[in-house]
């Protein structure tokens, strides 16, 4: 089997696995310019907060080597880039994080030439991208003392090893759970508008021989009257001072159905989410992306008239009063968010 990642950065070459040809075929592709990895990002060939952070890092180190030899138009095209990445897409906070990072290379070393500054960028990307393979191996050690044996666990969106440069966020718990204990299984979201769930959660789980069954989006709320579901884990795109967390569409919709049906919600994230400089629902930024994304099937496909309106914000936020817990790589915060939130990232 091969590796399972879904990045590689090899002699100084970026290397993506394209998740928008997933299921059917999988293709890896070569990053080489700002440009591209601005494309990539927005056209979500890669995606999840933690892996956007880590190849954008990647992104802006590979494509300084082809920078001005001079010192200030060099740092004036690293400027742009890194500004040109921020705005690929505007929830996921980890790209901020990642490369605000980047941009403190620069800052911290203004002795250093050119030379010096793309080697120091490289060695930036590579520790942001050990970090998350750490972070993920820690999220999965604190969540799985949540599971317990034969749980049967709805999840939504793809939190696995194609959101992360590791073995995930949620997934990551769901993972080290499945080899603690054979019979749990995973109910699978399929997450409409674009089926990270189909196409790409049932895809990882059962090429990690996890037990899983797909539902369709609108059968959760059966399924948990039917007890089915024992439990919720998904992950996070941004997380507020006062644990309110934006994620994929839908995640809102799940949250609301747990609370009423008594099942904990979970929600799995590293530090590098969290945005501790908002405090309220109403300042967490939402992605509106193309309608057609849900006129259509895989962009090509009309499932509905082609001048019909449509609305398409690509997540909405869960109030923290939803959330039973959130897993972090420091340890599990539970309410109230504001006093512990702070407690937990200071460790």
């Amino acid at each position: 089997m091969k590796d399972m990642r879904s990045i590689s950065f090899k002699k100084g070459k970026l290397f993506y696995l394209d998740q928008t040809k997933l299921p059917l075929v999988e293709k890896w592709q070569e990053c080489s310019s700002i440009a591209q990895g601005y494309r990539i990002i927005k056209l979500l060939k890669i995606r999840g907060a933690p892996l956007i952070g880590v190849f954008a890092a990647y992104c802006l180190a590979v494509s300084a080597e082809k920078f001005a030899a001079k010192k200030d138009l060099f740092l004036k095209q690293a400027t742009y880039a890194i500004s040109h990445l921020k705005a690929s897409r505007p929830t996921a906070v980890n790209l901020f994080w990642a490369l605000d990072r980047m941009q403190a290379v620069l800052t911290n070393n203004p002795d250093k030439d050119t030379d010096s500054l793309k080697k120091l960028l490289l060695k930036q990307a590579a520790l942001i991208h050990s970090e998350d393979v750490a972070l993920c191996k820690n999220m999965g050690r604190f969540g799985v003392s949540l599971i317990r044996p034969g749980d049967r666990i709805l999840t939504h969106c793809n939190t696995g090893f194609l959101a992360t440069s590791g073995n995930g966020t949620a997934l990551s718990v769901i993972y080290e759970a499945n080899k603690k204990y054979k019979d749990i299984e995973v109910f699978i979201d399929e997450t409409r508008p674009l089926l990270q769930g189909a196409r790409l959660t049932a895809w990882e789980l059962c090429r990690k021989k996890v037990p899983c069954r797909l539902i369709t989006d609108n059968m959760s709320a059966y399924c948990m009257q039917q007890g089915l579901i024992d439990k919720v884990f998904l992950g996070a795109d941004r997380i507020t001072a006062n644990g309110d967390v934006a994620n994929k569409i839908g995640t809102y919709s799940v949250a609301v159905l747990a609370k009423y049906h008594k099942i904990p919600f979970y929600v799995v994230a590293p530090f590098s989410s969290f945005d501790l400089n908002l405090n309220s629902p109403g300042s967490l930024p939402i992605e509106q992306r193309n309608p057609d994304e849900i006129r259509k099937v895989f962009n090509r496909v009309y499932i509905a008239p082609r001048n019909v309106k449509s609305y398409n914000p690509a997540f909405d936020v869960t109030p923290g009063e939803l959330i039973t817990a959130i897993v972090t790589d420091k340890g599990i915060i539970y309410p109230p968010f504001n006093k512990n939130i702070p407690k937990i990232l200071e460790k």
